[in-house]
């Protein structure tokens, strides 16, 4: 996501345009593949030394709220975070900690008819997210 877009996309969810916010937004697009926020805190403090720890977790919350961004929780509970909103799974392999998105729309309608017809008593269902956990063949990371 290129810098224009990233300014545009606060604006659009209703916050203020400030370097923190910037850096971290900038800091999840641009370490891809599902970063942790000590990850995060890393990257930005090659550019940022003066960002407070606290900033960067409330701004990862804040972009949380706002479905700027989503969690993904590993097996190992550690918090991780994806710039990617677009329907997506995950597989998350349990040897290196690696998680990949795994798009299939064939999937999305199955589980969308099938919870359908369940029809969950006094529970409304916003979100199917599944977690494929198992290894990579020839795991590279």
């Amino acid at each position: 996501m290129e810098f224009k877009k990233i300014r545009e996309t606060l604006i659009e969810k209703g916050l203020k345009v400030t370097p923190q916010r910037l850096a971290v937004l900038e800091a999840v697009i641009e370490l891809g593949n599902h970063p942790t926020a000590e990850k995060i805190i890393d990257f930005i403090k090659k550019n940022h030394p003066n960002i407070a720890v606290g900033t960067v977790y409330k701004t990862l919350e804040t972009f949380v709220e706002k479905e700027i961004i989503k969690k993904v929780k590993t097996d190992k509970d550690v918090m991780r975070y994806d710039a990617i909103l677009e329907k997506h799974h995950h597989l998350y392999c349990t040897e290196s900690d690696r998680i990949e998105d795994f798009y299939d729309e064939e999937l999305n309608q199955i589980l969308k008819s099938y919870f359908e017809k369940k029809n969950i008593k006094d529970f409304k269902i916003e979100d199917i997210k599944l977690q494929i956990i198992g290894n990579f063949l020839n795991n590279k990371t």
